[in-house]
């Protein structure tokens, strides 16, 4: 696993831990620490949350010499 892969890995985690906390007590973590600061700041987090999200989903179609 490349050291990209690893930190879309962290950021897809964090991604995931936001949306579990939404779905059990409608709570936005990132909005919550956000918000407050900037919208700009929390769009740019989402942004990032979501490449993770597709360096993920390519590491998973690609196959690596590891496997």
């Amino acid at each position: 696993m490349s050291i990209l892969q690893k930190i879309a890995l962290v950021f897809v985690i964090i991604g995931a831990l936001n949306w579990g906390l939404v779905g059990l007590f409608n709570f936005n973590l990132v909005a919550f620490l956000f918000d407050n600061i900037s919208v700009v700041i929390s769009r740019i987090i989402y942004s990032i949350i979501g490449v993770a999200g597709i360096i993920s989903i390519a590491s998973l179609a690609i196959p690596t010499d590891e496997d």
